[in-house]
């Protein structure tokens, strides 16, 4: 273990990570980030990226590496390894954050690791990824303005989310596996009010295909098992799945107050229940995951850092 005590490490380089990279190192602290895949997160697995402010039409890989390069102009230091554990001293309040290559010991911890979407386990997903399968409604709805979308969910993010793509395809529809929404009933509502969403009960999608882009989407009926496959126009269609998130918040389950989802409970400042813990961007509670919103949290959470230590605060 090393004997120097730095001010901050953040655990995570995605945009939220970048972003606090970005205002530690402006407030002169002595901090590390840590990401164990790839430097940008999930982000960079983004084709298109049309709703960053001040960076129109360019994608989640460009934007990220943009974040990255800046931050080290800055003099702020990426590492990349993957993090184990993170403890905390009760009698001195430090914390270790071991990593599979050193362990760091440091006064704050910023957890940015973000959060995951949750598959829904088809044939096709991961091969047509950002490429007519989506995680993000807000992120690519445009791209089908005049298409067809399938959702798979049935859940109130399922619900909302087919409601705001209608703005967009001519046809929504969503793909629920039980005889019922678990939508709550005022939502549930809207679904059987709109003219442009119908809804699939007792169904679930169990493969997509194409050549580059999606052609054809096979369903299940689940009451009797049955196959069928539709076909459409090359790329006239995509499938937007909404069937939960994993958060990264396994690192700090048995120190700081989850919700019920596991997303961490942090305040307007991203303080957690624990001094000196902060979390930032996806991985905590909160009302819109985007990359804008992941941004801010790791401004704030970088300059609450500062304040907590200490140090002048950025105006």
């Amino acid at each position: 273990m090393t004997d120097n005590i730095r001010d901050l490490v953040i655990v995570g380089g995605g945009p939220a990570g970048l972003s606090a990279a970005i205002y530690a190192a402006r407030a002169l602290l002595d901090a590390v980030t840590l990401e164990q895949e790839a430097v940008g997160g999930q982000v960079i697995l983004t084709n298109e990226v049309d709703n960053y402010p001040g960076v129109p039409h360019t994608d989640g890989f460009s934007l990220t590496d943009a974040m990255q390069r800046q931050a080290k102009d800055l003099g702020a230091a990426i590492v990349m390894e993957d993090v184990r554990s993170i403890s905390r001293d009760e009698s001195s309040g430090l914390f270790t954050v071991t990593t599979s290559a050193a362990s760091y010991v440091t006064r704050a911890v910023i957890l940015a690791g973000g959060a995951t979407p949750r598959h829904a386990g088809f044939d096709g997903e991961e091969e047509f990824g950002g490429h007519g399968v989506s995680y993000c409604a807000t992120c690519d709805g445009m791209f089908y303005r005049g298409k067809q979308v399938f959702v798979i969910g049935g859940g109130n993010s399922a619900a909302e989310e087919a409601l705001f793509l209608t703005k967009f395809a001519d046809k929504v529809t969503m793909v629920v596996r039980k005889d019922h929404m678990r939508a709550q009933a005022s939502v549930a509502k809207q679904v059987a009010e709109s003219e442009k969403l119908e809804v699939r009960y007792l169904t679930s999608i169990t493969a997509v295909g194409g050549d580059g882009l999606l052609q054809s989407v096979t369903f299940r009926n689940n009451e009797t098992g049955a196959l069928t496959t539709e076909t459409f126009d090359k790329g006239s269609f995509g499938v937007f799945v909404f069937v939960g998130r994993v958060p990264a918040s396994g690192l700090v389950k048995d120190l700081v107050e989850l919700d019920r989802q596991g997303y961490v409970v942090a305040n307007e400042r991203m303080e957690t229940t624990v001094p000196g813990l902060f979390a930032a961007g996806d991985v905590r509670q909160k009302s819109l995951r985007q990359i804008v919103t992941a941004a801010a949290d790791g401004a704030i959470a970088a300059t609450s850092v500062a304040s907590y230590l200490g140090q002048p605060v950025e105006g």
